[in-house]
Order: C-alpha cells, then sequence, then structure tokens
C-alpha cells in the first residue's frame, strides 16, 4: 500500500540527514531532494490511479471504530500533489538562499519534518492524529521561521508559536468534546455517529473548529500572526508557509471536517462567506499600503485565502470548484512571488520597494517571473488567477449573491494595485540598478521559471476535458458529504 509511504519517506529522511552531514550540507541537499521528488511522483500516480476510488489504508489491520484509517482520495491526492510540487521548487531555491546563513544541515532536517507533518494531516482518517501532525508540522514552522537567527525573526517565531498554542487549545478542545459526545476519533466514524446526535453537538463543536483552524488560515480577523512569520521567514520557507502550510493546516481541515464529517452546516457556510468578504478586502487593502515586499505578500495572502473561503461558503459544485481552483493557483503564484522577493533580496540587499528600482536588465528572469505571477494573482489572462476568480464570482452570481461577487471583482482590482506598485518600485522603477549585491544563481533562476511556466500552464483545468479529469473527482469528494464516511467504513 503506497499511503504510509508519505509519511515514511520525508521523517527517515530527516532522521538520516543528521547522520550523512557534518560540515557539509550536500549530504542533506542530496536526500532531501531525492525524499520530495519522489514523493511528488507518489502523489501523481496516486491521483492519477485513483479513478475516482478512495484507498483505505488500517494501520496495524486494526479495523474501525478501533483503528486507526489512513484515507487517499481524490482531495487528499491533490494536496499531496501540492506539497510535493511547491517543497520540490523550495528546496532547489534554498540551496544557494539558505548558505548565506552557513551550510547548515538543520534547515533541511526541519525541512522533511514540516514535509512530515503536512502530508500526515492530509492523508490520516483520525482526527486526534491529525492534530499530532498538524502539531509536528507547526514545530518545525515555528523553528523554520526564526532559522536566520535575528531579533525580529525570533520575535516572529515567538508570536507565531502564541497564536498556534491558542488555536491548538481550542482544536484540542473540539477533540474532546467529539470524543465525550460520540467515544470515537475517526473522521467517519464521527461523522456517522453525529448524525443521531444534537445539533448543539454540532454548534459547538463547530464553533471550537472554525475559530482554532481559522487561525490556521489566517483569515480574518484570525491573521495577527501572518504578516509577521511569513515576511520574518526565510524567503523559501515563507513559500512553503504560505503556499501550502496554511493551506493543509487550515483550508483542506475546514472543507474535511465541515463538509465530509460536519455535513456543510449553513450557519458555518454563512460563516465562511463573511470572512471571505472580510478578508478580500481588508487583506489586499492592508497590502497596498506596505513597503516591505515580503510584508506585502503576507498580506496579499489573507486576500487570496478570502477568494477560498467564498468558493467553500457558497455550497455549489461551480463556487467548490473555484476554491480548489484559487487554491491550486494560489499555491503556484504566490510561492513564486516569494522566490522573486528572495531574489531580489539577495540581488540587491534590501526588502524595501523604495530602495529598489529597473532591475530589468541586470534580473532579467526575477523580473520576468514576477510580472507573470504579478498578472495572475490581479487575475489578469490568460493567466490562472483569472479562471479561478472567475469561476467564484459566477458561482457567486448564480447563488443568488450579487454583493459578494462584487467585492470578489473589488478585491482583484485592489490586488491589482497592489502588484503595480511592486513593478513601478520595486522592479521597474526610475532609478537603474548599476550594481547587484549577490547573485541570483541558476538554481534559484530554475525554481522561478518552472512556477512561472505553471501560472499559464495550468490555466488548461478550465477546459472541460482536462476539468472532468482532476478538479471535478475533488469536488465530488467534497460535495458528496456522507459518501466519505460509507467509503472509508466500508459500507
Amino acid at each position: 500500500m503506497i499511503l504510509p509511504y508519505f509519511i515514511v519517506i520525508p521523517l527517515l529522511a530527516a532522521f538520516l540527514i543528521p547522520l550523512v552531514s557534518r560540515r557539509r550540507d550536500t549530504g542533506a541537499v542530496v536526500l532531501s531532494l531525492a525524499a520530495v521528488s519522489s514523493l511528488l511522483v507518489l502523489a501523481g500516480l496516486a491521483f492519477s490511479g485513483l479513478g475516482g476510488e478512495t484507498l483505505v489504508y488500517r494501520m496495524s489491520a486494526w479495523k474501525l471504530p478501533i483503528g486507526i484509517p489512513l484515507v487517499l482520495d481524490a482531495l487528499s491526492a491533490l494536496m499531496l500533489i501540492m506539497v510535493g510540487l511547491i517543497a520540490l521548487t523550495s528546496l532547489v531555491f534554498s540551496v544557494r538562499y539558505i548558505r548565506r546563513l552557513g551550510r547548515d544541515w538543520r534547515y533541511y532536517a526541519l525541512f522533511m519534518i514540516l514535509v512530515t507533518g503536512m502530508n500526515g494531516v492530509i492523508i490520516t482518517g483520525d482526527l486526534f492524529n491529525l492534530f499530532v501532525f498538524m502539531e509536528i508540522a507547526l514545530f518545525a514552522a515555528l523553528a523554520l521561521v526564526a532559522f536566520g537567527g535575528r531579533a525580529h525573526e525570533f520575535e516572529a517565531s515567538f508570536k507565531y508559536a502564541v497564536m498556534a498554542s491558542i488555536s491548538s487549545s481550542l482544536i484540542l478542545l473540539g477533540i474532546a468534546v467529539v470524543y465525550g459526545a460520540t467515544s470515537m476519533l475517526g473522521l467517519a466514524t464521527i461523522a456517522q455517529s453525529l448524525a443521531d446526535k444534537s445539533p448543539l453537538l454540532v454548534l459547538w463543536t463547530g464553533g471550537l473548529f472554525m475559530a482554532g483552524f481559522g487561525v490556521k488560515t489566517a483569515a480574518m480577523p484570525f491573521h495577527a500572526w501572518l504578516p509577521d512569520a511569513h515576511s520574518s521567514a526565510p524567503s523559501p520557507i515563507s513559500a512553503m508557509l504560505s503556499g501550502v502550510l496554511i493551506k493543509t493546516l487550515g483550508i483542506y481541515v475546514l472543507i474535511r471536517l465541515f463538509y465530509n464529517v460536519l455535513g456543510a452546516p449553513p450557519l458555518f457556510l454563512d460563516i465562511f462567506l463573511g470572512l471571505g468578504a472580510v478578508s478580500i478586502l481588508l487583506g489586499n487593502l492592508l497590502a497596498i499600503g506596505q513597503w516591505d515586499l515580503k510584508r506585502l505578500l503576507a498580506y496579499s495572502s489573507i486576500g487570496q485565502v478570502g477568494y477560498i473561503l467564498l468558493g467553500m461558503g457558497l455550497g455549489t459544485p461551480l463556487g467548490m470548484a473555484g476554491a480548489v481552483f484559487h487554491m491550486i493557483n494560489h499555491a503556484v503564484f504566490k510561492s513564486l512571488l516569494f522566490y522573486n522577493a528572495g531574489a531580489l533580496e539577495t540581488a540587491l540587499g534590501t526588502r524595501d520597494l523604495r530602495q529598489m528600482g529597473n532591475v530589468t536588465r541586470l534580473l532579467p528572469i526575477t523580473s520576468g517571473t514576477s510580472m507573470i505571477a504579478s498578472l495572475s494573482i490581479s487575475g489578469i489572462p490568460p493567466f490562472n488567477g483569472f479562471f479561478s476568480k472567475l469561476m467564484i464570482i459566477i458561482a457567486a452570481v448564480q447563488a443568488g449573491q450579487s454583493v459578494l461577487a462584487l467585492v470578489a471583482v473589488v478585491g482583484s482590482l485592489v490586488s491589482m494595485a497592489a502588484y503595480l506598485k511592486v513593478q513601478r518600485y520595486g522592479l521597474r522603477g526610475g532609478r537603474p540598478v548599476e550594481k547587484l549585491v549577490g547573485e541570483v544563481d541558476v538554481a534559484m533562476k530554475a525554481a522561478m521559471v518552472i512556477l512561472a511556466v505553471l501560472c499559464l500552464a495550468t490555466s488548461l483545468l478550465v477546459v472541460p476535458a482536462v476539468r472532468e479529469a482532476t478538479l471535478d473527482p475533488v469536488v465530488k469528494v467534497i460535495m458528496d458529504k456522507t459518501q466519505y464516511a460509507l467509503t472509508v467504513l466500508g459500507k
């Protein structure tokens, strides 16, 4: 069975890295790249081979409700591909970037622990094990945010730790309430048991999980940790945090819990709509006011998460397809933008847009890929962001939510203004840059080019034949609310 390998491979790599590494980091680099590459290949093969089915692996052959299942369906397989892709490009980008801080194998060991935690969250079918894997990922993320060892990085990591502790406490309380009422921890068995319980139980547990996992998504008003953490972390880690961590620990878990376990209660779908609308407007507005490039990107992430929540809250197949599509797209273009920020900081020694200038001649690949990412996140055709936002807007209109559709349009225009500011001051300003203080090497350029190509290539997901093979199976898993429990339980 393929499922345990998604946890075993990165965990084994994290264990072996200290053993094969000494003063040089070459062994750590090779081992981590090999591990993540194999995970991406396995995830791609798993997604293509599912054929609409769901794979269930029962740990130690214990049957439910006693055993702990690992579950792979179209949604979890897609998430594994996203994590593998962004992790691979982040590692490629990291090799030269992290060596500015020294040849330190500990970075790669922590990176593999981060991947282990995210993969565990994605494939586990047990609520308490989901919490454990989430904590594993968070501990690694906290260490990586502060990896540079500067005062503001420690401050950001501490703030992240405080907010993460509060949210984890709320989640653990929610798990305790569920277990006290059902005596079960398997997601499928909980889903089946809740059907016979009081609706108040769903409201209590849903409220606790909404608050707890809402902090993980960094949606307004749960966003306080994100601007500092994402802007202070090394750029490849910022890409991991924004590109996949908030999706895995936040969006994915919210979808799985509120759709496949709780059955999409209308009250919580309305809350998704409210959080999404507020995040779209305020996140993008706050981004405009930033001069620190990475802080601008961090606030922008809040706005883009708002689109995903808006699609989730609509509760329609088209809205959910738009949410899933935008989740993929945001992982691609926001990771690319953080790579661009890292390349600019390496080359110019600053993240302040006011101290940059015209770098198009000296940094053609960085400036070119930054333009592609900026157009994508602003929703300009034919790039991927346009199509996912369009799907969400059309779904909102069809659902009779014209005001929310207008919010989505206005938010996209505000986002465009923020990225025009990035291009105007950071890369194509009036002051020409004559000399670079650092080098953007081939590996960093390769990571940026790969994601720039994907900004255009993923637009093909709107083609009917491609959508039927990619997005539609994922949407089916989410919208068939009771089918998840029946499939995992083998009924």
